[in-house]
């Protein structure tokens, strides 16, 4: 699964403009996270079309990126993402930074997160039961 990162400034506005741009391309966020600084941001999403998104965007003046990141259905209950995460520590994996989001046609929710350990890590999930994305 990709997600796409923009890399926007912190300005009045900014995400509103970003999310026209998506919205004219017809294209679905369905998760989304930001993190700031005082005058940048980076704004991580998961779209139906990562690759048409990053084109539009690009197109519209933004720095944006691809990257490849696991998603891994947990249960909607207490403990649910600390499971997973307890997988990943025995497993030796270490997550760079993670966010929950909400699976619609499975209802379910997911953990997105990215490492640089790679596609091994979704066997090795698979593997112990979870279902990957």
């Amino acid at each position: 699964m990709q997600q796409v990162s923009i890399f926007a400034a912190n300005k009045k506005g900014a995400m509103n403009q970003i999310t026209t741009v998506l919205k004219d391309n017809d294209i679905n966020i369905t998760a989304l996270v930001t993190n700031d600084s005082a005058e940048f941001g980076i704004i991580r999403m998961l779209v139906s079309d990562p690759e048409k998104a990053k084109n539009a965007l690009t197109n519209a003046g933004y720095l944006t990126q691809l990257t490849d990141v696991i998603g891994v259905e947990i249960s909607d209950d207490c403990g649910g993402l600390n499971a997973l995460l307890d997988d990943l520590r025995l497993s030796n994996i270490n997550v760079e930074y993670l966010y929950i989001s909400y699976l619609r046609d499975a209802k379910n929710v997911i953990a997105v997160f990215h490492t640089a350990d790679g596609s091994e890590i979704e066997e090795s999930l698979n593997s112990k039961g979870w279902k990957t994305l």
